[in-house]
């Protein structure tokens, strides 16, 4: 099998061998083996619907059978490497520093060290949408692009990922500026969109508000636009009046899992 060949040839060196990345979500988590040298996964996805209430060692739980799922596999990496894995939160020096969509105990927690525990092998976790910009910078819309490229995420609320000239700059809140006085994912996420009924006309005219006081902000060179949302942007894109190219995210709903196999890939320099 290629992937069987791909994992020998890569293992010899330990640069760019496959690694286990997991996605934690608000309604599922999934997880992959993930060809670093690709971007891609090598076999499917595996999917557990996300614990209610989703508490630390409930969530932990999951993460753990996803990767005894993926482990099983024969393109597996080796059982002491280690996992990389996103959340949907403010996460610095492996804490938990915010929790607005997700169960409010996980404020304060070591989720590095949780997670470490629960696997017995080395885990980083990132926030989801740093990941997905990760992804994007390395392997998809943002590959090659230099100065600043802003990967925005529409879902639940507004994810966003700031990359310069390739490197992450970590935990970039930009959903929570303020536009028209209103906290900016409250109106100009695609949850907000269907919760006010807004048609793609009206969804595009707010979107283009909060995407012009971005650009003013920071001047990037590139917007990436992810999120389930993305597959429709024929429908708000030609509303859009910005500077700044504007193109929607390649990798989908892989860019988690490739971008916290990626990031666990740096932080323990495995990948090249």
């Amino acid at each position: 099998m290629i992937g069987n060949a791909l994992s020998k040839k890569d293992e010899k060196t330990h640069k760019n061998a496959p690694l286990i990345g997991i996605d934690i979500g608000g309604t599922g988590i999934k997880g992959g083996i993930v060809d670093l040298k690709k971007g891609k996964l090598i076999g499917d996805r595996f999917r557990v619907p996300t614990p209610q209430p989703a508490t630390p060692e409930a969530v932990a739980e999951v993460v753990a059978q996803i990767v005894e799922e993926l482990s099983s596999r024969p393109d597996a990496p080796a059982a002491d490497t280690p996992v990389g894995v996103t959340f949907p939160g403010i996460i610095q020096h492996g804490v938990v520093n915010s929790a607005a969509n997700v169960d409010k105990t996980w404020l304060g927690t070591d989720i590095d060290a949780a997670f470490t525990k629960r696997l017995g092998r080395p885990v980083e976790v990132i926030n989801d949408a740093d990941a997905a910009g990760l992804a994007e910078a390395r392997y998809g819309a943002g590959e090659g692009v230099d100065g600043t490229v802003l990967v925005i995420t529409l879902g639940t609320g507004i994810g966003s990922a700031f990359i310069f000239n390739g490197q992450l700059v970590p935990n970039a809140e930009l959903g929570h500026l303020e536009v028209d006085g209103h906290d900016a994912e409250t109106k100009a996420s695609a949850v907000a969109r269907e919760r006010d009924g807004l048609s793609w006309d009206e969804y595009g005219v707010l979107l283009n508000r909060y995407l012009q006081h971005v650009e003013f902000l920071f001047s990037p060179e590139l917007f990436i636009v992810g999120g389930g949302i993305s597959k429709r942007s024929d429908e708000y894109f030609p509303h859009l009046q910005l500077r700044t190219k504007i193109v929607t995210a390649k990798l989908k709903n892989d860019a988690g899992i490739v971008g916290a196999a990626l990031e666990v890939a740096l932080h323990h320099k495995l990948a090249k």
